[in-house]
């Protein structure tokens, strides 16, 4: 699974690790989070996310 960092703070999701202080159990794909789902750092929406190659 791929990693996706926030280009307002530059957090990264790994999919590996999940957001667990927001609900999101490890193992869960970047396409799999709830659409209302928000950078825990920064508060910046999915659309505000870029893949990392």
């Amino acid at each position: 699974m791929s990693k996706w960092i926030c280009t307002i703070c530059g957090y990264e999701y790994d999919p590996e690790v999940g957001d667990p202080d927001n609900g999101i159990e490890p193992g869960t794909a970047f396409e799999d989070l709830p659409e209302d789902w928000v950078c825990p750092l920064c508060g910046a929406g999915k659309e505000d996310f870029e893949k990392v190659e």
